[in-house]
């Protein structure tokens, strides 16, 4: 979601807009109605490589088929040994 924000209310609620910001909402700056800035997440935010990553294994699972006899829970208890 993109909200246009002026520069005297961004400059007043930036810690406000940057928790807005990790919830995944765009903001314009602007300045006397022009847009100057937009405040979008990182590049480089680990969530978002994160959050990526688990798509993509989702994915990944979700083309594969399910192998017969594996009892997966048996798997898991037995790395935790």
């Amino acid at each position: 979601m993109n909200i246009e924000v002026g520069s005297y209310e961004a400059k007043t609620k930036l810690p406000e807009l940057l928790r807005g910001v990790q919830n995944g909402n765009h903001y314009t700056i602007t300045l006397r109605g022009e847009s100057i800035a937009d405040l979008i997440p990182a590049q480089g935010n680990k969530h978002s490589k994160a959050a990526v990553a688990v798509e993509e294994m989702r994915s990944f699972m979700r083309s594969r088929k399910a192998v017969a006899g594996v009892d997966l829970k048996a798997l898991i208890e037995e790395g935790r040994a």
